[in-house]
């Protein structure tokens, strides 16, 4: 059985930093290209960050380009979000996402190709 667990959500200042993880279990994790989103007006799910399987290709969506970066340990199956500078709209519930598509060096930004979804964490940041 797969499982994403996700964990490091809490409430933060604007400005501050928090730092998500997930952890997988029951799939090779290796094998899946790894994926960061959050609810957003007018979609169930919005991309926040992809990383490929090899853990060399990365994408942010613009929103957080430079303030969230996002990594992934191959070794100990987890994947990180590192969220710096927060501010009150990044406020969210983060879903962490695996998908066995694309290839060593490739990730996905939409969310219907992605196989497996995490539980969630709330993140909420106060201005």
């Amino acid at each position: 059985q797969v499982q994403l667990v996700e964990s490091g959500g809490g409430l933060v200042q604007a400005g501050g930093s928090l730092r998500l993880s997930c952890a997988a279990s029951g799939l090779t994790f290796s094998n899946h290209a790894m994926g960061w989103f959050r609810p957003a007006p007018g979609k169930e799910r919005e991309f926040v960050a992809a990383v490929s399987r090899n853990g060399f290709m990365t994408s942010h969506t613009d929103s957080v380009k430079g303030r969230f970066t996002i990594s992934r340990d191959n070794a100990k199956n987890t994947v990180d979000l590192q969220m710096n500078m927060l501010k009150p709209e990044d406020t969210a519930v983060y879903y962490c996402a695996a998908t066995r598509s694309g290839s060593l060096w490739t990730f996905s930004l939409i969310d219907n190709e992605y196989d497996y979804w995490g539980q969630g964490t709330q993140v909420t940041v106060s201005s």
